[in-house]
């Protein structure tokens, strides 16, 4: 009976050893991170790093499988949108010590994310798919988001949807 368990176990080890032979995920990267900033005495990052480590591990849970780079990337991408909204809401109260709090937890999230796009980019890139598609028309905004966003994210470029959007807007008016 003790045979069959060690060797049960023996299997679990081999099939995880295989699967993260060489790879660090992110989630390791950010438990690495975790165990800096424990070292450093650093609250304000470790209370961050662990938000971010359990979001990923809740989003690992409910797909039952590990995330790729480009999953934990929309994680952390929903992560900064709700940061954003909460910015937004706490100076609507008078909250200024919140909104700063947040936006620092803003700023370490986005180093795990590949640079942003920056508004110059985003107008380049509008401009070559409205001029790849012949005259779009304000009706045809739908189209043309849809082209811009597959356009940013093939080349590797996080962009914030909103922002596409009003340069579409711009450039289709």
């Amino acid at each position: 009976m003790a045979d069959s368990h060690f060797g049960y176990w023996r299997r679990i080890q081999g099939v995880a050893g295989r699967y993260n032979a060489g790879i660090m995920t992110m989630i390791d990267n950010i438990q690495k991170h975790i165990t800096e900033a424990m070292k450093a005495r650093d609250e304000q990052r470790l209370s961050t790093l662990r938000m971010v480590k359990t979001a990923l591990k809740n989003r690992e849970i409910e797909k039952m499988s590990p995330l790729d780079e480009k999953e934990s990337q929309q994680v952390l991408s929903t992560l900064i949108k709700q940061r954003k909204d909460s910015i937004e809401q706490f100076l609507k109260g008078g909250r200024k010590e919140m909104a700063d709090k947040e936006a620092a937890e803003i700023t370490l999230i986005e180093s795990y994310l590949p640079k942003a796009a920056g508004a110059e980019e985003i107008e380049a890139g509008v401009k070559a798919v409205i001029a790849e598609m012949g005259s779009p028309t304000i009706k045809d905004m739908g189209t043309v988001m849809k082209n811009a966003m597959a356009r940013f994210a093939a080349g590797g470029m996080r962009v914030d949807g909103k922002v596409v959007s009003e340069a579409v807007k711009k450039h289709l008016t």
